[in-house]
């Protein structure tokens, strides 16, 4: 499945964790930051395109007392430079069992982000590796995109509405719905 055809993408939003860099449970160490191939080149082709890019991320190591918020936000700063540069960060330092309105597929970091952009969340496409992150998209008015990694389960590829073979191929879908006078 593609993207609504009647919807212009202004903005996206990446989930960190499997879908930017490669996954390393509750890491907070910056120098284990290691790109998902091909994340840099995906990430500047939506900047060139005039996308404002942003992610939203779970980081329960903060609620678990696992890493500290400067941990995280040390780590998520070495994401910036070997990524991003990304426009905005929202993080959910909760557990699930805290019953925030940020933890995705709860819609806050996605309307966070969208109103720190400035923009409409419906203008928003998330990419995420897991149900939860296409879920805070829908929940949020804005579409999301899934790549599966071999760790997403089967039921949310079949949820899914549109799914991509990669972060490359996502980023494509995106850039097809950037209005022409933008790109």
């Amino acid at each position: 499945m593609a993207l609504a055809k009647d919807r212009a993408v202004r903005g996206l939003l990446f989930d960190r964790d499997d879908t930017l860099v490669i996954d390393v449970p509750y890491n907070a160490d910056p120098r284990r930051v290691v790109p998902v191939p091909g994340a840099h080149r995906a990430v500047e082709r939506a900047r060139a395109a005039g996308l404002r890019v942003g992610v939203v991320t779970n980081q329960s190591a903060i609620a678990k007392g696992l890493a500290t918020r400067e941990q995280v936000d040390a780590t998520n700063a070495r994401v910036d430079e070997l990524v991003g540069p990304f426009d905005v960060w929202c993080v959910c330092p909760h557990e699930a069992a805290d019953g925030c309105s940020c933890r995705k597929p709860r819609p806050g970091m996605v309307l966070d982000a969208a109103e720190r952009l400035g923009l409409d969340p419906a203008e928003l496409v998330v990419v995420g590796d897991i149900g939860a992150d296409v879920g805070a998209a829908v929940a949020a008015g804005a579409q999301g995109i899934l790549v599966p990694t071999p760790r997403t389960r089967t039921e949310e590829v079949e949820a899914a509405g549109t799914v991509a073979g990669s972060l490359d191929e996502a980023v494509s879908l995106v850039l097809a719905r950037v209005p022409a006078a933008q790109a």
